[in-house]
């Protein structure tokens, strides 16, 4: 095996190692989701030269630079304040999800609507790709894979459906839920996609073979959200019955109970270290738990509505939330201060996310419309 190159990965923290074995080009990556700014660098290069035989004593000082680079760039808290950069009219019925693909690059958005199909946009000139075509009912949720070559829609016809988005042509169908399909979500390599339905059960698929893996049964009302942090151990669950699960990715056991809420819970979501849980509620009102203690950490006051969308920026210290009060609201992940209002949808708000840097925003409400922030 040699080392030909390393790559930076910011957000989560780590670094990508590209090696060449038996003449084939290959990448592993070392998370490093502890790193903070004041981590001493030395000792976790010593660490990692012990666990990985391709990063040889040649190579230590490369590999402390790297790290230096990544302490920077995580402390560096962005003050920025976003402005509206684009409407985009994209439906003929009302919006139910957008979605950001997750390169870098950031050029493409996905749509979902009451009009039972889903449009691949292009952020820059607001073109539509592909329309994909064949859900029998509403399609209520979206996802990109993390290589951003499929989208995966869910639907009220209790599917979900992926899509290859250089061709536009449907790869598969996912069937066994009795009711509608609220949720979905890939894990961070791809292989898995987890589904969240009103039939308040929580699926883990195989992505590749659509065969079910896991059911996760313990909540008892429709569930809301559904998703894995980024190493994959764990599943965060949000349900109409006022609570989040922490669920164990691998047998599928439930290992914690998150409550406070006075209302159901429509929208939960990890940071990309997977150390804080943000919660989204029908009170009106957010929360921020600790992933390791459980505990409620901050509270999130400030919408006339409930709050149906939430999601961290890719630095985890900021917060985005979506409500019905037509607004969005971007709060301080570690104070739970609102730092911004974004106004100008006429109708509620249902879906809102970073883009993979964090530097842009998008909306989607039920006028019909996207809003891009930057």
């Amino acid at each position: 095996m040699k080392l030909k190159s390393f790559l930076l990965r910011y957000y989560p923290p780590g670094i990508m190692l590209e090696y060449e074995k038996h003449g084939e080009l290959k990448t592993k990556s070392i998370d490093l989701l502890d790193l903070g700014p004041s981590t001493d660098v030395s000792a976790l290069v010593e660490e990692i030269q012990k666990a990985e035989p391709l990063i040889t004593a040649s190579r230590t000082e490369q590999v402390k630079l790297l790290i230096q680079r990544l302490q920077e760039k995580l402390g560096q808290h962005s003050n920025h304040t976003f402005y509206l950069f684009k409407v985009l009219k994209a439906h003929i019925l009302p919006l139910t999800n957008v979605a950001l693909n997750k390169s870098g690059s950031c050029d493409k958005i996905a749509t979902g609507s009451f009009d039972k199909t889903c449009k691949l946009w292009s952020v820059e000139t607001g073109k539509c790709y592909h329309t994909f075509r064949g859900h029998t009912a509403e399609i209520v949720c979206l996802s990109f894979n993390p290589q951003s070559t499929l989208v995966a829609t869910g639907s009220m016809d209790t599917t979900v459906k992926l899509w290859n988005i250089q061709n536009g042509e449907e790869v598969c169908t996912l069937r066994g839920h009795s009711a509608e399909i609220i949720s979905l979500s890939f894990n961070t390599s791809g292989d898995r996609i987890i589904t969240g339905s009103f039939d308040h059960t929580v699926v883990v698929w195989d992505a590749d073979t659509g065969r079910k893996v896991n059911i996760l049964i313990g909540h008892c009302a429709e569930i809301s959200s559904a998703l894995f942090n980024w190493d994959c151990s764990l599943i965060l669950t949000g349900s109409m019955d006022k609570t989040c699960m922490l669920w164990d990715a691998t047998n599928g056991k439930c290992v914690a109970t998150l409550t406070g809420h006075d209302d159901e819970i429509l929208d939960s979501c990890f940071d990309y270290t997977g150390k804080l849980i943000a919660t989204a509620s029908a009170d009106g009102t957010a929360r921020i738990f600790s992933a390791a203690t459980r505990k409620c950490i901050a509270k999130l006051e400030g919408h006339e509505g409930e709050i149906s969308k939430i999601s961290f920026n890719p630095q985890g210290n900021r917060l985005l939330t979506g409500s019905s009060d037509k607004t969005a609201r971007i709060w301080d992940a570690q104070t739970g201060q609102c730092l911004q209002v974004l106004e100008g949808h006429t109708d509620e708000i249902f879906s809102c996310t970073f883009n993979y840097k964090g530097n842009i925003v998008i909306t989607g409400s039920k006028d019909n419309t996207c809003r891009i922030w930057r």
